[in-house]
């Protein structure tokens, strides 16, 4: 009987230690949907990746802006508990905190900024992206007191919202370790200095790299790489955060951020392998949206959600509609929408055709519209108050890239039905009308006012352009209860 009896109990410990540690396993696992910033130089910034099917992922940054960026620190725990303190928040694009690493779980993140976690937000779905894995999104989140230089964190450490930034001034530029002349990483040389160093490829997008192919008489940039594929080593980095608008002559007009005299190496975000590169060339395309056609078009439609439930899959419409849907399972269909319609007219005036980002067997079937997406996001469409907040938007997928209209030079090349190629031709455009599923802005919670009205094409820089400083339309846009109007519409940059 003893020995049944210490038997017994063996067993009931063995099975109490199997459950604590079953317990144990199940705190310690994350949860779906967790998040958490990495390789930033303080633990309140850097690359935001996100946990799903038991593995860490980073998130795209296609439409990433600052209200997404807000989920993620309140997610954080970076909220405003004192009305002495506030959170001051940036959303990073281009792997300013180094290159994604593993799969994209989201792509396309829609938050309207009230979300508690960004599982919440609008996206494409889990794992479904068209990024390259220099297309990561970063937020920096610091908490500080506006009325005390005592700025600080949750941690003892001081909040560098965003590091100080300064012209580059004096300096060469060249590129090495090149298959052929015009590709390589690109080099400086500051100063009088008579050492060539390398530029940490954190935030490098094809607006630097085509200051750098305009610098070099080389024309225009066809890629922007953060690679070590054209050698390099971590301890030759000189600078970090280089910033251009695209337009500068020289990369001495660009801006980069300020390196503390104390510092022995410049911190370099990511893998180490980062480096900043180019590859140029003397043909690309170069897209103009027409801005007389989106004044001309333009007009309000009111449509019950029940007609729009294709757009919705696509994310289309403003976040309160999909907010209805969910409190309100029944009459949800019922609700009436007011939608912005206007006419988008793009023209390929490059030497290049404009051809999509992803080859043809990547692109994306919407059994509801039965067509093919070939760009995930194509064009945005902001409505922007006095001060330059979004208070609604709008997007298009590039579901049809096609020559609807050419010059009598010209031959209509791309046709889209019947799976067709996509793209847009030289001297041809692409017209998507007003009448078209998503071609609109949702601004049924937009008050009566005045606003400011964009239209951005390849505002994402998927594909490259010989000149990005043309793919927008600024407008005012005046709002009433009867209708709206569009006027003083101009090309401007994105």
């Amino acid at each position: 009987l003893s020995s049944t009896t210490t038997e017994g109990r063996k067993r009931r410990d063995h099975r109490g230690r199997k459950a604590q540690l079953v317990r144990q396993l199940m705190r310690s696992r994350k949860q779906d949907g967790s998040v958490r910033l990495v390789d930033g130089s303080h633990e309140h910034e850097g690359r935001v990746e996100v946990f799903h099917d038991d593995r860490w992922g980073p998130i795209c940054d296609d439409e990433w802006d600052e209200r997404d960026a807000k989920v993620i620190c309140a997610q954080l725990g970076y909220k405003d508990d004192k009305e002495d303190y506030k959170i001051e928040i940036r959303a990073t694009q281009n792997g300013r905190f180094g290159q994604g690493k593993g799969r994209y779980w989201l792509d396309n993140v829609m938050c309207d900024g009230t979300e508690s976690k960004l599982s919440e937000c609008r996206h494409d779905g889990w794992g479904i992206h068209d990024c390259t894995d220099v297309e990561t999104a970063g937020v920096i989140c610091a908490r500080v007191n506006p009325t005390s230089d005592e700025n600080f964190l949750y941690t003892t450490k001081k909040p560098e919202i965003e590091k100080p930034r300064s012209q580059i001034n004096d300096l060469d530029v060249r590129l090495a370790g090149g298959r052929v002349p015009h590709e390589g990483r690109v080099e400086i040389r500051l100063g009088n200095s008579q050492e060539w160093g390398l530029i940490c490829g954190d935030g490098w997008s094809l607006l630097e790299a085509a200051v750098v192919c305009r610098q070099l008489d080389m024309n225009f940039a066809q890629d922007a790489p953060q690679t070590d594929y054209f050698g390099g080593s971590i301890e030759d980095v000189v600078t970090t955060g280089v910033k251009c608008d695209g337009t500068e002559e020289q990369m001495s007009e660009c801006y980069h951020h300020d390196r503390n005299s104390n510092d022995t190496q410049v911190f370099c975000p990511g893998n180490g392998k980062n480096f900043a590169s180019v590859v140029c060339t003397d043909r690309l395309p170069d897209l103009v949206p027409d801005a007389y056609e989106v004044q001309r078009s333009g007009y309000l439609e009111d449509k019950q959600l029940y007609f729009l439930q294709c757009s919705m899959e696509e994310n289309c419409l403003a976040s309160s509609a999909y907010k209805l849907q969910r409190e309100n399972a029944y009459g949800w269909h019922l609700d009436t929408r007011r939608l912005l319609r206007f006419t988008a007219k793009i023209v390929n005036q490059g030497n290049a055709d404009f051809r999509p980002a992803i080859p043809k067997h990547l692109w994306q079937f919407h059994a509801c519209h039965q067509h093919y997406h070939s760009m995930e996001v194509f064009a945005v469409f902001d409505v922007l108050d006095r001060e330059g907040r979004k208070i609604a938007e709008g997007h298009k997928a590039s579901f049809c890239l096609e020559d609807n209209e050419c010059t009598t030079t010209n031959e209509n090349r791309y046709h889209c039905a019947n799976y067709g190629d996509q793209g847009i031709s030289v001297g041809c455009a692409d017209i998507y009308r007003s009448n078209i599923d998503c071609q609109w802005v949702d601004v049924t919670d937009v008050i009566p006012g005045t606003y400011k009205f964009k239209v951005t094409i390849n505002g994402e820089y998927k594909v490259p352009e010989s000149d990005f400083s043309n793919n927008a339309v600024e407008c005012r846009l005046d709002i009433n209860q009867a209708g709206a109007t569009i006027t003083d519409c101009r090309v401007t940059r994105p």
